[in-house]
């Protein structure tokens, strides 16, 4: 019972440390992952809101990340929860993006900002040619729809390169930084 009481305090630690940071002089975003449970609070775009209000956060440094099977579980709720949340101006992200089974008619109807290529993927890019086909099958369609799109779970210099070739927008993983603190 402690997932929504925990769900807000990662939203308004987030958004202080976003404050903190830009008061250090770095403009930098910050990601948030929201739960299955999360996405069923109608009041969470307006504790969103208020966090970045409180704070006093520009929305456009906050993205709130979703996974793609939790975004498909109840996709009028997912879409009525993706329109809050951008009418705050937040940036949405679907993460894990194909490990779940996304409607792609769906899904050029969310207002999401950015389409995070799943690690599974990213993992066998140098070894598989079925991988490098579904990861730059994203990569396209993230462009068809204007969304930004992110691999995630890159450690090698060789999945770097592949992705950079095939026109991925960004990238994390180990290859540049192991967990750290602020």
């Amino acid at each position: 019972g402690l997932i929504n009481a925990l769900g807000l305090w990662v939203i308004d630690e987030a958004c202080r440390q976003a404050r903190v940071w830009r008061d250090q002089g770095m403009r930098m975003r910050v990601a948030i992952n929201l739960s299955a449970y999360q996405l069923r609070q109608s009041d969470l775009p307006q504790h969103i809101s208020a966090a970045l209000t409180r704070h006093q956060i520009n929305p456009g440094l906050l993205t709130c990340e979703i996974t793609e099977s939790v975004a498909m579980e109840d996709t009028e709720a997912t879409k009525r929860f993706f329109d809050d949340l951008a009418l705050i101006g937040v940036h949405i992200s679907i993460d894990d993006f194909g490990s779940g089974y996304s409607s792609l008619a769906y899904l050029r109807k969310l207002p999401a900002t950015e389409l995070k290529i799943d690690r599974s993927f990213v993992l066998d890019l140098e070894h598989s040619e079925g991988a490098r086909k579904i990861a730059q099958a994203v990569v396209n369609l993230a462009q068809a729809l204007n969304m930004k799109v992110v691999a995630e779970g890159v450690e090698t210099d060789a999945q770097y390169q592949i992705l950079r070739r095939f026109g991925c927008d960004q990238v994390q993983g180990f290859l540049f930084a192991k967990p750290m603190t602020a």
